[in-house]
Formats: C-alpha cells, sequence, structure tokens
C-alpha cells in the first residue's frame, strides 16, 4: 500500500452529504433488533439439531455448544454487520488542525526500523507544531544514535529521555512526564505513519464533542509481502480489526486506543494514572479512561502502517498477549462499573468472548473433522449460515476501506490468496491462541512480550 508522495495536502473534492436522518441511540436499537431477529431464527431452525446433539451429549451440553458455535456469533456478526452499514462518520478531511501536539514513542532496540518511524514524521503535512519524544528503554542497540542522527538530518524537534527499567508502561509514563502539549499521541516504534495521519487524527479530535478523550487510527499491516501469515493478517488488520472499530467508533467506545497509534488528551491520562503495569496496557487504559465518563472515538482516514509477526510464533504470542489483556481489563474495570450504556454493552460484550472462542476450540474444530468423514454431529448446514454474514460484512468494509484508500491517494494490493486463507483458516488459528492466552492470563503465567 505505497504512500503518496509528501508535498501539499490536496482535500477531496466537496461531496454534499446528506444529514443523518438516525441518532446513534437509534442506530443501536436497530443493529439489535436485527441482531436479537437473526437469533430467533436461529434457535428455531436449530431445534431438530439440538435434538440430534441432545441425544448423545445431554440437553445443557447440546445447548451451551450450539449456544457458543451458532447463536452467539450469529448475533454478533449481524450487529457488527448492521452497525458497519450504519456507520457514517462526519467528514473532516477538509479541517485544518493547528493545535500543537507530541509524539510518544517508547523504544527498546529498535535501531532497525526507527529510521523509517521518524522518516514519516517528518513527512506530516500539518499545520500546528509536532514534538517528538522518544523514550529510550534500556536499548542495548543503536537506537538512541539512529534517532539523534536520522532527526537531526530531518530537521525534526526530538527528544531523548532515557527509562532504563524495562516496561513498556514505564516508558510511556516516563515520556507522559514530559508532555507539555494538551494532546498526546503514541506511535511504536516500528510504525509508520501516512502523511496526513496526524492531521486526520486531530481533526477528528476537534470535531468530537467535549467530552471525548481519545481518537484511536487506523493500523494497517506494513510487511503484509512477507509470506502468507502476513498476508493472513493484511486482510484480519484491513477488514475484521477495522471492521470492529467502525462498530464500536460508531458507538463512541472504541474498546482499545492502541498504542502503535491513538491520540489523547494528556491532562486525561494524567487523570486515570498513566499506562498501568499490564500485558495490555493500552486496553486497560482505554478501560479506564471509559470509567470516568470519558468517549473514545475511532478515525477511519488516519493511517498508520504496522510491523506484524510474520511467523506462527511470533503471531501466538502476540495474540495470546492480546487475549491476556482482555482480560486484564475486565478485571481492572468490570463492564457493569461503566457509566455510559454504549460502553457497558461493547466491553459486556468481551465476556462473552472466552466462552464462543473455549467452543469454537474444543467442539467446533473436531466437529468440522467428523463432518468432513461424515458425521455432523455438531458441524452442519445450519453452521454455514454465519458464514454468508461474514462476507457480507467483508464486502461492505472493503467498500469502505478503498473508499478510504482513495481519498488518501493509496490502493489496495490484490491479495487473493491471503483473502481465502483469512476467511477459510485464520479463525481456526485465532481461537485456539487466544484461548491459550486465558489460560496463561487465569494461571497467572510469566509475561512475554515478544
Amino acid at each position: 500500500m505505497p504512500f503518496p508522495a509528501p508535498g501539499v495536502y490536496v482535500p477531496p473534492p466537496v461531496v454534499p452529504v446528506r444529514r443523518r436522518r438516525l441518532t446513534v441511540p437509534a442506530k443501536f436499537a436497530l443493529a439489535q433488533t436485527a441482531a436479537l431477529v437473526w437469533m430467533v431464527l436461529s434457535i428455531v431452525l436449530s431445534i431438530p439439531w439440538y435434538r440430534d446433539l441432545a441425544s448423545m451429549v445431554t440437553a445443557p451440553l447440546a445447548l451451551l455448544i450450539i449456544a457458543g458455535i451458532a447463536y452467539i456469533p450469529g448475533y454478533l456478526n449481524v450487529f457488527l454487520m448492521v452497525s458497519v452499514l450504519l456507520d457514517k462518520p462526519p467528514d473532516i478531511t477538509r479541517r485544518t488542525p493547528r493545535r500543537p501536539v507530541t509524539l510518544l514513542i517508547a523504544a527498546r532496540n529498535e535501531a532497525r526500523g526507527l529510521r523509517d518511524t521518524l522518516r514519516y514524521i517528518a513527512r506530516q503535512v500539518y499545520d500546528g507544531r509536532v514534538e517528538v519524544i522518544l523514550v529510550d528503554n534500556g536499548s542495548t542497540d543503536d537506537t538512541v544514535r539512529v534517532a539523534l542522527e536520522t532527526a537531526e538530518q530531518l530537521g525534526l524537534a526530538l527528544r531523548v529521555v532515557e527509562e532504563p527499567v524495562p516496561g513498556k508502561h514505564r516508558a510511556l509514563n516516563t515520556g507522559l512526564r514530559h508532555v507539555q502539549t494538551d494532546l498526546v499521541i503514541t506511535v511504536d516504534a516500528d510504525t509508520v505513519l501516512h502523511p496526513w495521519a496526524v492531521r486526520h487524527l486531530v481533526a477528528r479530535y476537534e470535531a468530537a464533542p467535549p467530552d471525548v478523550a481519545a481518537v484511536a487510527g487506523t493500523v494497517l499491516t506494513r510487511n503484509s509481502r512477507a509470506n502468507l501469515w502476513t498476508r493472513m493478517q493484511e486482510w484480519d488488520y484491513f477488514l475484521g480489526i477495522a471492521s470492529i472499530k467502525r462498530e464500536q467508533g460508531l458507538y463512541q467506545s472504541t474498546l482499545v486506543a492502541q498504542g502503535a497509534f491513538s491520540l489523547y488528551r494528556t491532562d486525561v491520562l494524567r487523570e486515570v494514572g498513566g499506562w498501568p503495569d499490564a500485558i495490555g496496557e493500552d486496553i486497560v487504559v482505554t478501560w479506564r479512561v471509559f470509567e470516568r465518563g470519558w468517549r473514545v472515538y475511532f478515525e477511519p482516514s488516519a493511517v498508520a502502517f504496522t510491523e506484524v509477526p510474520a511467523s506462527l510464533r511470533h503471531f501466538a504470542r502476540q495474540r495470546s498477549r492480546w487475549a491476556r489483556g482482555m482480560l486484564e481489563g475486565l478485571r481492572a474495570v468490570r463492564p457493569w462499573q461503566q457509566p455510559r450504556p454504549f460502553a457497558r454493552f461493547l466491553t459486556g460484550l468481551d465476556l462473552l468472548l472466552p466462552f464462543t472462542d473455549t467452543v469454537y476450540t474444543l467442539c467446533w474444530i473436531p466437529g468440522l473433522v467428523c463432518a468432513l468423514f461424515g458425521h455432523y454431529w455438531v458441524v452442519g448446514p445450519l453452521t454455514i449460515l454465519v458464514l454468508p454474514i461474514t462476507l457480507l460484512t467483508n464486502g461492505v468494509m472493503y467498500l469502505r476501506q478503498r473508499r478510504v484508500f482513495r481519498q488518501l491517494g493509496l490502493r489496495v494490493r490484490r491479495n487473493r490468496l491471503g483473502f481465502v486463507a483469512y476467511v477459510l483458516f485464520y479463525q481456526m488459528i485465532m481461537s485456539p491462541v487466544s484461548v491459550w492466552g486465558y489460560v496463561q492470563e487465569l494461571l497467572g503465567m510469566q509475561r512475554r512480550w515478544k
């Protein structure tokens, strides 16, 4: 996904936009109604399946299995699809924010990729002052030297702060103490920004209500051509993660203002105590922001590209960390403790994921193997009904994302093999990895970041 040449910001042509007729609560009610109607239909159609399965594994267990692989996933997919269809955020691409911002980068042994990160920061088409704070978290390579040399070559305002004790949360909190602007944007050291990324992120914040404390940007894959693993992840970031962000952003409760690229109000970060000592520090800090009544938005056109794991081993470690981070968030702030109803509902949905991932891993995957041999005890025609909804949601998101890319001067790469693998096999990898992450967290096993 190549970037356009840096230069003068050229906004897209003005297109008359109709006023949105539905309020956010009305859209939420419509999505809920569609999802519940689908669930009721699924229950009615599954009665013969339930009876057959109950005769083999008992009625309660049959109900749990079918709920985990059909009822709940179907409900979640329909709610997601309708929410994505209804998501039409106000256009911000013509806004020209000028307020100063600080970009905060935590780095430990990042000499290899840091040059590119700083180069793309220097290319930002932004009318305000951009300061950069690099927190060296006990690096043993040339991270600091590379950063200072690159900043000098680019004329970039860079400050280096030392935090010798390892830990990303420590590095971020050390950097936060040196931030002097009202807004701070976190950027991972292996992440590069589209030239208009900062502009659009700040523009969304300025267009938002005063009780918005953070805006999550769009993070996509940077190394998608490495192998099949990265090709699948390209579609996960481009369609799967982006659609969930769209859904949550519609209800002003984006559950993760990810550390790779997100904007925060500096005073609110300090109010919640900064980033916690957690494997999912960005998840927990976002939920603590919710806990104090603030809202978190999402901006599709504020795009960054990050390195994704290129091996199954590193992929499994990353996604198990994400699963552990979700449990940390649920433990730190219970969904029913959230003051805003949308945040309460969306964080509550996360309570279902360990159950559905476990059922998928222990029942659906073995059931699929049995179905291949003609035994349709668990996987049958009814379970396939979830697939058209998934494909429809992916199709809607593809059209939305393609429109965003055109606005940004980007193009969507052809990646058919990755898409087929993503649709057919990705969840069969994701669910077992997530279950392993849940087990690690419940057993209090040692944390591993890489």
